[in-house]
């Protein structure tokens, strides 16, 4: 479900003495303490509510004695949730706060940039929105298609110098973010068509929109859809076929 696991990400510009720490992932000791003899920390960032994102945060505040914030309160301590649009200048580099949800409602990437240096030299944390390989899941309770490929209009639409590398919180490096949100928005409309097709093929028929989806339709559409992939992501695949339903239900 992690890929090569959680990557948490140091930011600072060249020369400063305090650093900024995304994702500091779950909590797992020495990797804490390494990120904190990364610090001084001037603030941790979390870019969604998963614990393998943020379930080390606690400790870490304890380690590094720094504010914590993310678009979700629970995640605050010495700092308001970060709001959409929002540019935090930190550690010599600047944020701007890009609100992405679809993974979960809370999810946020983060465009960063060195205040008068290129803007060639922008890079965007992506958190789980876009990963470094595979792609994403619609995650249950709040995970949303339609918010989702809105966000990866937004994504797609920022205004920076082409290839923009992406930094996510799974997989290795993008090298070009553009082009790997749009190959995430054409499989989420190919899994839209394959979703239509099982259910045409199940003689099956979308209830109303305010009543829950039956657990044997759920089951039986990722069966037909996900049918090739690992046992141990049906879970997780069922829950973006669930995404999928209410998406096409008008939810």
């Amino acid at each position: 479900m992690t890929l090569d696991g959680t990557r948490s990400y140091v930011l600072r510009a060249p020369g400063s003495p305090g650093c900024v720490v995304v994702d500091p992932g779950p909590e797992l000791e020495p990797h804490l303490v390494a990120l904190a003899d990364a610090g001084p920390v001037d603030l941790v960032l979390v870019t969604h509510r998963h614990a393998d994102h943020t379930g080390g945060l606690a400790r870490f505040r304890e380690l590094t004695g720094a504010p914590s914030r993310g678009a979700s309160p629970e995640f605050c301590v010495g700092g308001e949730p970060l709001g959409d649009g929002e540019v935090l200048d930190v550690a010599g580099v600047r944020i701007k706060v890009l609100a992405t949800p679809g993974h979960t409602a809370d999810s946020v990437c983060l465009v960063v940039s060195v205040p008068g240096g290129p803007a060639s030299g922008s890079v965007v944390l992506t958190g789980d929105t876009v990963l470094g390989q595979g792609t994403t899941v619609l995650a249950e309770p709040d995970g949303s298609l339609r918010d989702y490929l809105a966000s990866l209009d937004r994504l797609g639409a920022l205004d920076l110098p082409a290839p923009v590398p992406g930094l996510p919180g799974h997989g290795p490096v993008i090298p070009d973010l553009g082009a790997a949100v749009r190959a995430y928005r054409d499989h989420r409309l190919e899994r839209l068509d394959q979703v239509r097709l099982a259910l045409a093929t199940l003689g099956a028929k979308l209830s109303d929109a305010d009543a829950p989806l039956p657990d044997p339709l759920l089951d039986a559409v990722t069966g037909a859809v996900y049918s090739d992939v690992d046992p141990s992501v049906l879970i997780a695949a069922r829950s973006s076929v669930r995404a999928q339903l209410e998406y096409l239900r008008g939810r």
